[in-house]
């Protein structure tokens, strides 16, 4: 999209048409310096296009940056509740899973109540396992898709569904015993089966991250309760 000379690279400026879109760029006000060659060099423009900007960035080397970026977030984020040990319990999971989601408080705790009365000792799940799962999740609306398929045709969606609708719709598997934790959280009678809309739906929260908060309009006394609740689950 943004190689405009068709060299299957891409340079300093091509790639500042990003700042084009995504946001106005910040007008001088006197507070920052000027350069006659474009916006000041910032540690990003320099490791990706050289300390001269020079430099041009092809679509693996771009890829491989994103990759490592996304890596060492996820990363931080499981680290932030394994401790440093090698895995997180299915409890904590969860915690990761729901972190980031508007969902009420009172389901919150139902999620993890009835996860709490499933699994007794669970195997753990590891940082490739974790990974796995959230690389997954970048291709949620692609997986909706395969699922509403189940749905037209009436088919339940058990786990051996699921790891196949994830298969076809990421090229990936995921572990058999993460599948049965989201089933474990999910499954409101526990029957097996899972509501792909509440899944997808929660699901979409945590791949935004709570960005989309700001999209949701509330107003009057359940606006103010709205927006005291999520305040305190930020802090």
């Amino acid at each position: 999209m943004f190689d405009r000379d068709g060299n299957q690279k891409v340079d300093r400026q091509e790639f500042l048409v990003l700042e084009e879109i995504f946001g106005k760029k910040t007008e001088d006000d006197g507070s920052s310096e000027s350069s006659p060659q474009g916006p000041p060099k910032t540690t990003l423009m320099t490791h990706l296009f050289g300390q001269k900007g020079m430099d041009s960035l092809d679509f693996n080397t771009f890829f491989k940056f994103m990759d490592n970026l996304q890596t060492e977030v996820l990363e931080l984020e499981f680290l932030h509740f394994s401790k440093g040990m090698p895995v997180i319990n299915e409890e904590e999971f969860a915690e990761i899973l729901l972190r980031y989601t508007n969902a009420a408080e009172t389901d919150r705790d139902e999620y993890m109540q009835r996860l709490r009365t499933r699994i007794d000792n669970g195997q753990g799940i590891t940082f490739p396992e974790f990974k796995d799962f959230c690389q997954f999740l970048n291709n949620l609306d692609d997986f909706s898709i395969a699922m509403r398929m189940y749905t037209i045709a009436n088919q339940p969606i058990a786990q051996s569904e699921f790891m196949r609708a994830v298969k076809i719709s990421t090229g990936h598997d995921i572990a058999p015993h993460v599948v049965n934790t989201v089933y474990q959280i999910f499954d409101k009678d526990g029957d097996g089966k899972l509501s792909d809309k509440e899944f997808i739906g929660v699901m979409k929260d945590r791949v935004h991250r709570g960005f989309r908060y700001h999209l949701m309009k509330y107003e009057g006394w359940e606006g103010w309760k709205s927006c005291v609740k999520h305040e305190m689950k930020t802090r």
